[in-house]
Protein backbone atom coordinates (compact mmCIF):
# COMPACT_ATOMS: atom_id res chain seq x y z
CA UNK A 1 0.00 0.00 0.00
CA UNK A 2 1.22 3.53 -0.75
CA UNK A 3 1.00 6.16 1.79
CA UNK A 4 -0.93 9.32 1.99
CA UNK A 5 1.64 11.35 0.86
CA UNK A 6 2.89 8.80 -2.08
CA UNK A 7 -0.58 8.60 -2.70
CA UNK A 8 -1.06 12.38 -2.86
CA UNK A 9 2.20 13.11 -5.12
CA UNK A 10 1.22 10.41 -7.47
CA UNK A 11 -2.36 12.19 -8.22
CA UNK A 12 -1.18 15.86 -8.20
CA UNK A 13 1.84 15.33 -10.57
CA UNK A 14 -0.69 13.85 -12.90
CA UNK A 15 -3.24 16.75 -12.20
CA UNK A 16 -2.76 19.62 -14.92
CA UNK A 17 -5.13 22.98 -15.88
CA UNK A 18 -7.83 21.66 -18.68
CA UNK A 19 -7.91 23.55 -21.75
CA UNK A 20 -10.30 26.29 -22.56
CA UNK A 21 -11.91 29.75 -20.91
CA UNK A 22 -14.36 31.73 -21.86
CA UNK A 23 -15.18 35.63 -20.50
CA UNK A 24 -18.45 35.64 -18.47
CA UNK A 25 -20.34 38.19 -16.45
CA UNK A 26 -18.89 38.96 -13.15
CA UNK A 27 -21.94 38.11 -11.34
CA UNK A 28 -21.68 34.55 -12.37
CA UNK A 29 -18.48 34.10 -12.03
CA UNK A 30 -18.16 32.71 -7.82
CA UNK A 31 -16.86 29.40 -7.44
CA UNK A 32 -14.75 29.83 -11.24
CA UNK A 33 -10.86 30.13 -11.36
CA UNK A 34 -9.24 33.03 -13.19
CA UNK A 35 -7.43 32.83 -16.23
CA UNK A 36 -5.66 35.80 -16.54
CA UNK A 37 -4.85 38.18 -13.99
CA UNK A 38 -7.08 41.15 -13.39
CA UNK A 39 -5.50 44.44 -13.29
CA UNK A 40 -7.18 47.64 -11.74
CA UNK A 41 -7.55 50.15 -14.65
CA UNK A 42 -8.33 53.09 -11.53
CA UNK A 43 -7.01 53.70 -8.12
CA UNK A 44 -9.35 52.96 -5.54
CA UNK A 45 -11.18 55.29 -4.30
CA UNK A 46 -10.67 57.02 -7.29
CA UNK A 47 -10.32 60.76 -5.63
CA UNK A 48 -10.25 61.86 -1.74
CA UNK A 49 -13.10 60.47 0.03
CA UNK A 50 -14.26 61.45 3.53
CA UNK A 51 -14.16 58.57 6.25
CA UNK A 52 -16.88 60.39 8.40
CA UNK A 53 -19.65 62.06 8.35
CA UNK A 54 -18.59 65.66 9.52
CA UNK A 55 -17.04 69.03 8.44
CA UNK A 56 -14.11 69.61 5.29
CA UNK A 57 -11.36 72.56 6.71
CA UNK A 58 -8.17 73.40 6.22
CA UNK A 59 -6.41 72.86 9.23
CA UNK A 60 -4.41 76.13 8.49
CA UNK A 61 -7.48 78.24 8.95
CA UNK A 62 -7.86 77.01 12.95
CA UNK A 63 -5.48 78.75 15.15
CA UNK A 64 -4.89 78.50 19.19
CA UNK A 65 -6.15 81.65 20.17
CA UNK A 66 -8.26 82.71 16.89
CA UNK A 67 -12.16 82.10 16.43
CA UNK A 68 -12.58 78.30 15.29
CA UNK A 69 -15.99 79.05 13.79
CA UNK A 70 -16.54 78.86 10.20
CA UNK A 71 -18.75 79.56 7.78
CA UNK A 72 -20.20 76.77 5.64
CA UNK A 73 -19.67 77.35 2.57
CA UNK A 74 -21.10 74.18 0.79
CA UNK A 75 -22.65 70.57 0.93
CA UNK A 76 -21.10 68.13 -0.30
CA UNK A 77 -23.05 64.24 -0.55
CA UNK A 78 -21.27 61.55 -1.38
CA UNK A 79 -21.25 61.05 -5.28
CA UNK A 80 -21.66 64.74 -6.40
CA UNK A 81 -18.44 67.33 -7.08
CA UNK A 82 -17.59 69.74 -4.90
CA UNK A 83 -16.16 72.95 -5.29
CA UNK A 84 -13.02 74.31 -4.21
CA UNK A 85 -12.66 74.80 -0.36
CA UNK A 86 -12.98 78.67 0.47
CA UNK A 87 -10.44 79.54 2.71
CA UNK A 88 -11.42 80.62 5.95
CA UNK A 89 -14.70 78.46 5.79
CA UNK A 90 -15.77 74.56 6.22
CA UNK A 91 -17.58 72.50 4.04
CA UNK A 92 -20.49 69.73 5.39
CA UNK A 93 -19.98 66.80 4.22
CA UNK A 94 -20.33 63.14 4.37
CA UNK A 95 -19.19 59.43 4.65
CA UNK A 96 -17.65 58.40 1.38
CA UNK A 97 -18.16 62.11 -0.51
CA UNK A 98 -15.00 63.81 -2.40
CA UNK A 99 -12.86 65.52 -0.35
CA UNK A 100 -13.33 69.16 -1.67
CA UNK A 101 -9.40 70.98 -2.98
CA UNK A 102 -8.09 73.24 -0.55
CA UNK A 103 -9.43 71.04 2.58
CA UNK A 104 -6.55 68.50 4.22
CA UNK A 105 -8.78 67.34 7.42
CA UNK A 106 -12.19 66.32 8.43
CA UNK A 107 -13.69 67.24 11.62
CA UNK A 108 -16.59 64.09 12.74
CA UNK A 109 -19.70 65.80 13.66
CA UNK A 110 -19.54 64.67 16.88
CA UNK A 111 -16.54 67.24 17.54
CA UNK A 112 -18.40 70.38 16.37
CA UNK A 113 -21.56 72.47 17.32
CA UNK A 114 -23.53 74.79 14.68
CA UNK A 115 -25.49 77.57 14.74
CA UNK A 116 -27.60 78.72 11.46
CA UNK A 117 -24.82 78.76 8.70
CA UNK A 118 -21.70 78.64 11.10
CA UNK A 119 -19.82 75.90 12.62
CA UNK A 120 -17.97 76.00 15.71
CA UNK A 121 -14.69 73.36 15.82
CA UNK A 122 -13.86 71.32 18.93
CA UNK A 123 -11.29 69.76 17.90
CA UNK A 124 -7.74 70.52 16.61
CA UNK A 125 -7.10 67.81 13.27
CA UNK A 126 -3.96 67.01 11.87
CA UNK A 127 -3.54 67.32 8.38
CA UNK A 128 -5.31 64.15 6.55
CA UNK A 129 -7.25 63.27 9.54
CA UNK A 130 -10.32 60.96 8.63
CA UNK A 131 -9.26 61.70 4.66
CA UNK A 132 -8.84 57.57 2.86
CA UNK A 133 -6.34 59.36 0.30
CA UNK A 134 -7.14 58.49 -3.66
CA UNK A 135 -5.76 54.39 -4.16
CA UNK A 136 -5.41 53.87 -0.50
CA UNK A 137 -7.13 50.53 -1.51
CA UNK A 138 -5.79 49.90 -4.82
CA UNK A 139 -3.32 51.86 -6.94
CA UNK A 140 -4.16 51.94 -10.68
CA UNK A 141 -1.94 48.72 -12.69
CA UNK A 142 -2.02 46.92 -9.68
CA UNK A 143 -2.80 43.40 -10.53
CA UNK A 144 -5.43 42.68 -7.58
CA UNK A 145 -6.42 39.10 -8.58
CA UNK A 146 -3.71 36.68 -10.37
CA UNK A 147 -4.59 34.14 -12.80
CA UNK A 148 -5.37 30.28 -10.47
CA UNK A 149 -7.52 32.58 -7.88
CA UNK A 150 -10.74 30.65 -7.12
CA UNK A 151 -13.53 33.20 -6.94
CA UNK A 152 -14.85 33.60 -3.67
CA UNK A 153 -17.67 36.56 -2.75
CA UNK A 154 -14.98 38.83 -1.88
CA UNK A 155 -13.20 38.63 -4.80
CA UNK A 156 -15.94 39.11 -7.17
CA UNK A 157 -16.69 42.11 -4.77
CA UNK A 158 -12.86 43.48 -5.36
CA UNK A 159 -13.16 42.95 -8.82
CA UNK A 160 -16.42 45.42 -9.38
CA UNK A 161 -14.70 47.44 -7.13
CA UNK A 162 -12.28 48.45 -9.99
CA UNK A 163 -15.09 48.12 -12.95
CA UNK A 164 -14.94 44.45 -14.25
CA UNK A 165 -18.33 43.46 -15.42
CA UNK A 166 -16.56 40.42 -16.86
CA UNK A 167 -13.92 38.17 -16.12
CA UNK A 168 -11.62 36.05 -18.01
CA UNK A 169 -12.15 32.13 -16.39
CA UNK A 170 -11.37 28.41 -17.15
CA UNK A 171 -13.90 26.28 -17.97
CA UNK A 172 -15.61 24.71 -15.47
CA UNK A 173 -14.24 20.88 -14.94
CA UNK A 174 -16.76 17.84 -16.23
CA UNK A 175 -16.97 15.21 -14.32
CA UNK A 176 -19.10 12.40 -14.66
CA UNK A 177 -20.27 10.33 -11.38
CA UNK A 178 -21.67 6.72 -11.18
CA UNK A 179 -22.48 4.50 -7.77
CA UNK A 180 -22.16 0.47 -8.06
CA UNK A 181 -24.05 -1.85 -5.67
CA UNK A 182 -27.11 -3.79 -6.12
CA UNK A 183 -27.98 -3.10 -2.55
CA UNK A 184 -28.02 0.56 -3.44
CA UNK A 185 -31.66 2.25 -3.33
CA UNK A 186 -32.85 5.96 -3.58
CA UNK A 187 -34.74 7.70 -0.94
CA UNK A 188 -37.88 7.72 -1.50
CA UNK A 189 -38.00 3.96 -2.86
CA UNK A 190 -39.02 1.11 -0.83
CA UNK A 191 -35.90 -0.09 1.11
CA UNK A 192 -36.04 -4.21 0.41
CA UNK A 193 -34.34 -6.76 2.54
CA UNK A 194 -30.42 -6.00 2.15
CA UNK A 195 -30.59 -2.92 0.72
CA UNK A 196 -29.47 0.48 2.06
CA UNK A 197 -29.97 4.12 1.06
CA UNK A 198 -27.36 5.70 -1.35
CA UNK A 199 -25.73 8.59 0.76
CA UNK A 200 -22.98 8.75 -1.01
CA UNK A 201 -24.99 10.10 -4.21
CA UNK A 202 -26.40 12.93 -2.24
CA UNK A 203 -22.75 13.41 -0.47
CA UNK A 204 -20.19 13.59 -3.41
CA UNK A 205 -22.51 15.37 -5.91
CA UNK A 206 -22.75 17.90 -3.47
CA UNK A 207 -19.45 18.34 -2.74
CA UNK A 208 -18.48 18.09 -6.84
CA UNK A 209 -21.23 21.31 -7.24
CA UNK A 210 -19.42 23.29 -4.25
CA UNK A 211 -16.17 23.00 -5.97
CA UNK A 212 -17.93 24.74 -9.22
CA UNK A 213 -17.99 21.32 -11.30
CA UNK A 214 -20.39 20.36 -14.34
CA UNK A 215 -21.30 17.16 -13.18
CA UNK A 216 -22.75 14.30 -15.07
CA UNK A 217 -25.08 11.76 -12.90
CA UNK A 218 -24.79 8.22 -14.23
CA UNK A 219 -26.99 7.11 -11.52
CA UNK A 220 -26.31 3.78 -9.68
CA UNK A 221 -24.71 0.85 -12.47
CA UNK A 222 -25.38 -2.76 -11.96
CA UNK A 223 -23.13 -5.27 -10.40
CA UNK A 224 -21.86 -6.13 -13.53
CA UNK A 225 -18.75 -5.33 -15.45
CA UNK A 226 -20.43 -4.96 -18.90
CA UNK A 227 -22.23 -2.45 -17.57
CA UNK A 228 -19.69 -0.96 -15.64
CA UNK A 229 -17.55 -1.25 -18.95
CA UNK A 230 -20.07 0.56 -20.83
CA UNK A 231 -20.75 3.28 -18.76
CA UNK A 232 -17.08 4.08 -18.47
CA UNK A 233 -16.87 4.30 -22.20
CA UNK A 234 -19.80 6.78 -22.61
CA UNK A 235 -18.48 8.87 -19.63
CA UNK A 236 -14.98 9.64 -20.85
CA UNK A 237 -16.21 10.66 -23.72
CA UNK A 238 -17.20 14.40 -22.27
CA UNK A 239 -15.84 14.62 -19.51
CA UNK A 240 -12.03 15.82 -17.60
CA UNK A 241 -12.46 12.83 -14.90
CA UNK A 242 -14.83 9.95 -14.27
CA UNK A 243 -15.30 9.45 -10.00
CA UNK A 244 -17.26 6.29 -9.00
CA UNK A 245 -18.01 4.94 -5.46
CA UNK A 246 -18.14 1.54 -4.28
CA UNK A 247 -16.74 -1.64 -6.26
CA UNK A 248 -13.15 -0.72 -5.67
CA UNK A 249 -11.96 -3.52 -3.84
CA UNK A 250 -11.41 -7.36 -4.38
CA UNK A 251 -14.70 -8.88 -3.99
CA UNK A 252 -16.26 -11.17 -6.45
CA UNK A 253 -18.72 -8.82 -7.01
CA UNK A 254 -16.40 -5.53 -7.05
CA UNK A 255 -15.90 -4.84 -10.61
CA UNK A 256 -14.57 -1.41 -10.71
CA UNK A 257 -11.12 -2.62 -10.85
CA UNK A 258 -10.96 -5.02 -13.87
CA UNK A 259 -13.56 -2.83 -15.74
CA UNK A 260 -10.86 0.04 -15.45
CA UNK A 261 -7.94 -1.90 -16.64
CA UNK A 262 -10.13 -3.19 -19.52
CA UNK A 263 -11.04 0.44 -21.06
CA UNK A 264 -8.24 1.67 -19.98
CA UNK A 265 -5.44 1.72 -16.87
CA UNK A 266 -5.20 2.33 -13.37
CA UNK A 267 -1.39 3.81 -11.56
CA UNK A 268 -2.65 3.39 -8.20
CA UNK A 269 -5.06 1.24 -6.05
CA UNK A 270 -4.66 1.13 -2.34
CA UNK A 271 -3.85 3.39 0.76
CA UNK A 272 -2.22 2.64 3.68
CA UNK A 273 -5.21 5.30 5.54
CA UNK A 274 -8.03 4.71 7.44
CA UNK A 275 -10.92 5.74 6.68
CA UNK A 276 -10.61 4.82 3.10
CA UNK A 277 -8.08 2.11 1.84
CA UNK A 278 -9.25 1.49 -1.72
CA UNK A 279 -9.07 4.15 -3.42
CA UNK A 280 -8.38 4.13 -7.31
CA UNK A 281 -6.51 6.50 -9.61
CA UNK A 282 -5.92 5.89 -13.46
CA UNK A 283 -7.58 6.77 -16.55
CA UNK A 284 -10.15 5.42 -19.40
CA UNK A 285 -9.28 5.67 -23.13
CA UNK A 286 -11.57 8.15 -24.97
CA UNK A 287 -12.69 6.78 -28.42
CA UNK A 288 -10.97 7.11 -31.91
CA UNK A 289 -13.26 9.83 -33.42
CA UNK A 290 -13.20 11.86 -29.89
CA UNK A 291 -11.42 15.00 -30.86
CA UNK A 292 -10.05 18.06 -28.22
CA UNK A 293 -10.19 21.22 -29.09
CA UNK A 294 -6.79 21.46 -31.53
CA UNK A 295 -8.43 18.70 -33.21
CA UNK A 296 -6.03 16.25 -32.13
CA UNK A 297 -6.89 12.71 -30.45
CA UNK A 298 -7.98 13.44 -26.91
CA UNK A 299 -6.35 10.21 -25.33
CA UNK A 300 -7.83 9.65 -21.85
CA UNK A 301 -10.30 10.60 -19.23
CA UNK A 302 -8.86 10.56 -15.59
CA UNK A 303 -10.39 8.11 -13.38
CA UNK A 304 -11.09 7.93 -9.27
CA UNK A 305 -12.46 5.58 -7.65
CA UNK A 306 -13.67 6.21 -4.03
CA UNK A 307 -14.48 3.32 -1.61
CA UNK A 308 -18.30 2.75 -0.94
CA UNK A 309 -18.33 3.39 2.84
CA UNK A 310 -19.49 6.56 3.38
CA UNK A 311 -17.55 8.16 5.75
CA UNK A 312 -14.44 6.77 3.71
CA UNK A 313 -16.03 7.97 0.31
CA UNK A 314 -15.96 11.78 2.21
CA UNK A 315 -12.49 11.61 3.75
CA UNK A 316 -11.11 9.98 0.67
CA UNK A 317 -12.72 13.39 -1.88
CA UNK A 318 -11.61 15.48 0.73
CA UNK A 319 -8.09 14.56 1.33
CA UNK A 320 -7.49 13.47 -2.67
CA UNK A 321 -10.14 14.44 -4.56
CA UNK A 322 -10.58 17.55 -4.04
CA UNK A 323 -6.97 19.64 -4.43
CA UNK A 324 -7.02 16.88 -7.63
CA UNK A 325 -9.72 18.67 -9.13
CA UNK A 326 -8.33 22.26 -7.80
CA UNK A 327 -5.44 21.37 -10.02
CA UNK A 328 -8.02 20.81 -13.53
CA UNK A 329 -9.68 24.15 -12.70
CA UNK A 330 -6.51 25.75 -12.77
CA UNK A 331 -5.56 26.71 -9.19
CA UNK A 332 -2.02 26.49 -7.97
CA UNK A 333 -2.38 26.33 -4.14
CA UNK A 334 -4.63 23.51 -3.14
CA UNK A 335 -3.34 22.05 0.13
CA UNK A 336 -5.41 22.68 2.75
CA UNK A 337 -4.35 24.36 5.84
CA UNK A 338 -4.07 22.86 9.23
CA UNK A 339 -4.44 23.84 12.90
CA UNK A 340 -2.13 22.50 15.74
CA UNK A 341 -4.41 21.97 18.48
CA UNK A 342 -4.85 19.92 21.95
CA UNK A 343 -6.37 17.04 22.14
CA UNK A 344 -8.59 16.11 25.09
CA UNK A 345 -8.94 12.95 24.92
CA UNK A 346 -6.96 9.52 24.90
CA UNK A 347 -6.43 6.91 22.62
CA UNK A 348 -4.38 4.51 23.37
CA UNK A 349 -4.57 2.07 20.23
CA UNK A 350 -2.45 2.92 17.45
CA UNK A 351 -3.04 2.13 13.74
CA UNK A 352 -0.63 0.87 11.39
CA UNK A 353 -2.06 2.89 8.40
CA UNK A 354 -2.44 7.14 8.56
CA UNK A 355 -5.72 7.95 10.69
CA UNK A 356 -7.98 10.73 9.48
CA UNK A 357 -10.46 10.72 12.82
CA UNK A 358 -13.21 12.97 13.04
CA UNK A 359 -13.15 15.48 15.77
CA UNK A 360 -14.54 18.76 16.69
CA UNK A 361 -13.01 21.81 18.44
CA UNK A 362 -14.33 22.05 22.30
CA UNK A 363 -15.29 25.44 23.86
CA UNK A 364 -11.73 25.30 25.66
CA UNK A 365 -10.28 25.32 22.22
CA UNK A 366 -9.40 21.62 22.71
CA UNK A 367 -10.60 19.06 20.51
CA UNK A 368 -12.92 16.16 21.29
CA UNK A 369 -13.14 13.04 19.64
CA UNK A 370 -16.52 11.24 17.91
CA UNK A 371 -16.78 7.51 20.12
CA UNK A 372 -17.40 5.75 16.89
CA UNK A 373 -15.02 6.42 14.38
CA UNK A 374 -16.40 3.25 11.89
CA UNK A 375 -16.13 3.78 8.53
CA UNK A 376 -19.84 3.49 8.36
CA UNK A 377 -20.94 6.35 10.75
CA UNK A 378 -21.97 9.27 9.15
CA UNK A 379 -23.37 10.99 11.95
CA UNK A 380 -19.07 11.74 12.57
CA UNK A 381 -19.27 13.87 9.66
CA UNK A 382 -21.54 16.18 10.86
CA UNK A 383 -20.88 16.19 14.05
CA UNK A 384 -17.11 16.92 13.34
CA UNK A 385 -15.40 20.30 12.37
CA UNK A 386 -12.46 18.57 11.04
CA UNK A 387 -10.25 15.64 10.49
CA UNK A 388 -7.21 14.89 13.03
CA UNK A 389 -4.30 13.40 10.57
CA UNK A 390 -2.89 10.83 12.88
CA UNK A 391 0.55 9.16 11.57
CA UNK A 392 0.75 5.68 11.37
CA UNK A 393 1.45 3.40 14.76
CA UNK A 394 0.87 6.61 17.17
CA UNK A 395 -1.47 6.45 20.35
CA UNK A 396 -2.42 9.84 21.24
CA UNK A 397 -2.66 11.25 24.70
CA UNK A 398 -4.63 13.82 26.33
CA UNK A 399 -2.95 16.92 26.68
CA UNK A 400 -1.21 16.35 23.66
CA UNK A 401 -0.77 18.07 20.21
CA UNK A 402 -2.06 17.07 17.16
CA UNK A 403 -2.31 18.05 13.82
CA UNK A 404 -6.38 19.26 12.85
CA UNK A 405 -7.83 20.05 9.63
CA UNK A 406 -10.76 21.69 9.35
CA UNK A 407 -13.59 20.87 7.34
CA UNK A 408 -13.74 24.88 6.58
CA UNK A 409 -10.38 24.55 4.66
CA UNK A 410 -11.52 21.18 3.16
CA UNK A 411 -14.83 21.97 1.96
CA UNK A 412 -14.01 25.25 -0.29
Amino acid sequence: MLTTAEAMATLLSAAHPINGTESIPTLDALNRVLSADVISPLDVPPMNTSSMDGYAIRTADLTAQGNRSLPISQRIPAGHAPEPLKPGTAARIFTGATVPPGADAIVMQEQTETAGNEVTILHSPTPGEWITAQGADIRSGATILPAGTRLTPQALGLAASVGCAELEVRHRVKVAVFFTGDELTMPGEPLKPGAIYNSNRFTLRGLLEKLGCEVTDYGIVPDKLDATRATLREAAQAHDLILTCGGVSVGEEDHVKPAVEAEGRLSMWQIAMKPGKPLAFGAVRRAAQQTDAAGEAAGETFFIGLPGNPVSSFATFLLFVRPFVLLLAGMQTVAPRALSLRADFTQSKADRRNEFLRARINPAGGLDLFPNQSSAVLTSTVWGDGLIDNPPNHAISAGETVRFIPFSELLN
